[in-house]
């Protein structure tokens, strides 16, 4: 996958404030800290240790694949246990420096990176962002929103809807309880975890919607997200998100 280190129009289009803004607090690059000449920049040796997801891929749960596998082809798992999302891709793998992307977003609140994690996003996403009707972004219990102040699911599909020109509704999924971590869960308790504490609106019905989620671990829960919005109607459901681990121990079946 041929991409650009260097932030598209969009951070070339900066008003007066912004600028002056950077003077005091000058842009850093997304994956170290040095001072780069606008914001969503990654210097040239750090980008090349990026690890951006490309064919062959599962047809189904985006999982990689073997050189030789063709179009269509299935990871065992999703060949034996279809789940309930129609697709699942991922923009990036989960390596040392998507994780500090992503933990700089989820842990950190930066915001400063959406607009190219969106473009990435979007390729990944294809045809299948193409389709959709709106973006729901994977949702944050109401107590755990409280304390942090964001969903950076939420930041992520709202940027993907921007660039995109798609819309996004974050009251499409709720979560409705609330439950621990999943970090440092196995697969099967992810599962146990976030069963039946995700509902889907019934604005859904008949909809195909593209969940948009920070990191796809065992798909736990993009599998209880797709399995709210088809109880509530939803003609299809595909998945997005920015990061995904590839460990063939992490897979959702």
């Amino acid at each position: 996958m041929t991409q650009s280190y260097r932030a598209g129009p969009g951070f070339r289009k900066r008003g007066v404030i912004s600028r002056l803004s950077d003077l005091i607090w000058p842009p850093r690059s997304l994956l170290s800290d040095e001072i780069v000449d606008r914001p969503g920049v990654i210097e040239p040796t750090l980008w090349g240790e990026l690890k951006f997801m490309s064919e062959p891929l599962c047809a189904c749960c985006g999982f990689p694949l073997p050189d030789h596998a063709g179009p269509g082809d299935q990871c065992g798992p999703c060949l034996s246990g279809k789940p309930a999302f129609d697709t699942a891709r991922a923009a990036l793998a989960y390596n040392d420096h998507a994780r500090r992307l992503v933990l700089d977003l989820k842990r950190g609140g930066r915001r400063d990176g959406l607009q190219v994690f969106a473009r990435w996003m979007a390729t990944a996403a294809g045809e299948n962002l193409a389709r959709a009707d709106f973006l729901a972004p994977a949702p944050m219990h109401w107590t755990r929103l409280a304390v942090r102040s964001f969903n950076q699911a939420a930041w992520l599909a709202e940027a993907l809807a921007k660039a995109s020109g798609k819309p996004w509704k974050p009251g499409a999924l709720t979560r409705v309880k609330r439950r621990k971590s999943q970090a440092g869960l196995s697969a099967s308790e992810r599962r146990r975890n976030v069963g039946g504490a995700i509902k889907a609106s019934a604005g859904v019905k008949g909809k195909t919607i593209l969940v948009v989620d920070d990191v796809f671990t065992t798909g736990a829960t993009l599998e209880a997200c797709a399995r709210a919005l088809r109880k509530a109607g939803a003609a299809e459901v595909h998945a997005v998100t920015l990061a995904r681990v590839v460990r063939s121990t992490d897979i959702l079946i």
